[in-house]
């Protein structure tokens, strides 16, 4: 069993406060074993992911016949399912019950590249959607959090 600071994890992620704030979070705060901790953000991303797909679901309704915003949001909800953050989530989980750590890492990698995905397009030759939502900064809090997990899992592997 593995112990770590929480402002240790946290003090070279993109946003500190957002880590420690996360972290800090948990039922008996940002104490406990890295394991647990990992379990804890990977619940939390769950969650978001789970959330922001029902957003996106919102997105593709109101953009009617705006066939740019339409492919966008139906990419997005593609690289946030099952097939995407959403399996690379469960895998984690499964990886981390195991303890097998560096799949766990490697699942918790494939987070960020499907939040990357989403916005930049699934083709180096899609074009930018220039997206006016709320979607980029929902991408960005999952990209995070995932980020953090990954931080995390480094001092398991």
């Amino acid at each position: 069993v593995k112990f770590v600071d929480v402002d240790t994890i946290c003090k070279n992620a993109t946003n500190p406060s957002f880590c420690s704030t996360l972290l800090n979070s948990k039922p008996g705060g940002g104490s406990g074993d890295l394991a647990s901790l990992a379990e804890y953000t990977l619940s939390v991303v769950h969650t978001n992911v789970t959330n922001t797909m029902n957003q996106i679901k919102e997105l593709i309704k109101q953009s009617g016949s705006n066939v740019a915003a339409t492919t966008h949001y139906k990419g997005c909800l593609f690289n946030f399912g099952d097939l995407g953050a959403l399996g690379a989530i469960g895998a984690a989980q499964d990886a981390l019950k195991k303890r097998d750590y560096k799949f766990a890492h490697d699942d918790a990698n494939q987070i960020s590249f499907f939040m990357f995905l989403c916005i930049s397009g699934n083709l180096p030759s899609d074009p930018p959607f220039h997206d006016t939502s709320l979607l980029p900064k929902y991408v960005d809090i999952v990209d995070q959090i995932a980020k953090i997990i990954v931080r995390i899992l480094n001092y398991l592997i």
